[in-house]
Formats: C-alpha cells, sequence, structure tokens
C-alpha cells in the first residue's frame, strides 16, 4: 500500500471517529437526563469507536503487510463494539425507565409520560390483569 494512501486512511478514519467521540462527550454536557445521555453516548460507540479500529487495521496494514489474523482481530473487534454498544444502550435506558429516573420535561417527543395502552387494567409486579 502506498504510503500517502495509508496515511490519509489513517487520517481520515482517526479523525472522524476521534470527533465523532469528542462530539459526543460534549454533548453529554447538554443534556439534561440520564435516557438522553445514554442516547447520545451511542453513535460514539457504534460509530466512533469502529472507524478508531479501522484507523489502526489501516495503519497495523501498511506497517506489517497483510495478515489474516490481525484483519480477523479488526472484523471482531468492529462487530463487538457494535453488538455491546447495542446492548449496553439498551439495558441502561431499560434500567434508567425502571429506576424511576426523571425524564427532562422539555424532552419531546415523551413516551414516557403517559403509561402504555392497556396498562391501567394490569395489576403492580404482573403481567396479567
Amino acid at each position: 500500500m502506498n504510503e500517502t494512501l495509508a496515511t490519509v486512511l489513517v487520517g481520515i478514519f482517526g479523525i472522524t471517529g476521534s470527533l465523532l467521540l469528542l462530539s459526543s462527550a460534549l454533548a453529554m454536557f447538554r443534556v439534561r437526563d440520564s435516557l438522553s445521555r445514554i442516547n447520545v453516548f451511542s453513535p460514539a460507540t457504534g460509530l466512533g469507536m469502529p472507524l478508531i479500529v479501522v484507523a489502526a487495521y489501516v495503519f497495523d496494514l501498511h506497517a506489517s503487510g497483510f495478515d489474516w489474523v490481525s484483519l480477523l482481530m479488526a472484523v471482531v473487534a468492529v462487530l463487538c463494539l457494535i453488538i455491546v454498544s447495542s446492548v449496553a444502550s439498551n439495558t441502561l435506558a431499560r434500567s434508567a425507565v425502571l429506576s424511576g429516573q426523571p425524564v427532562f420535561r422539555k424532552t419531546s417527543p415523551n413516551r414516557l409520560a403517559q403509561p402504555p395502552v392497556g396498562a391501567e387494567d394490569v395489576e403492580p409486579g404482573t403481567d396479567r390483569p
């Protein structure tokens, strides 16, 4: 791989991933409730971190040449970041809602403000009426 091409690709992927992480971190200071913070952090872990892994792989590809183990490690790392990001965001959001964390009053649309349809007929602590 040409050195200029490798440097440009590493720079593009690395800087883009870093800017996504930085913008998500800065946005976390602006939001007011835990659900919004979880929502803001998802792009950083779902897109920013995989871009940094791709940048590291391109650098390794240029420095050491092609290696199946290195490619497999990069693919597994990207897939794990995407899967863990999705599962973690869902789990954190569910725990925040179930713990009774308040949602910021200006959050719009706020679908958590009203109970789900049919929830008034369900006994507390059960799934049946």
